[in-house]
């Protein structure tokens, strides 16, 4: 199986953010498992709603500072 074909895991750091939500969209829509991770400073939970109910997205609160 090649790596573009390959269902992967990928951590999103300020996935709540408005570049952050649209690129969880596009992994999402590739086949990837999504963990959205974000602080919600700047980026909120309004900007992922619509990805809640996908069964490969997780929302996590974190800050990594």
């Amino acid at each position: 199986m090649s790596m573009l074909t390959q269902r992967r895991r990928i951590l999103v750091t300020g996935g709540a953010g408005f570049l952050g939500s649209h690129l969880c969209e596009r992994l999402l829509a590739r086949g990837d498992d999504v963990i959205c991770l974000d602080n919600f400073y700047t980026g909120t939970k309004d900007n992922v709603l619509h990805l809640m109910d996908n069964p490969r997205f997780e929302l996590m609160r974190h800050d990594v500072t």
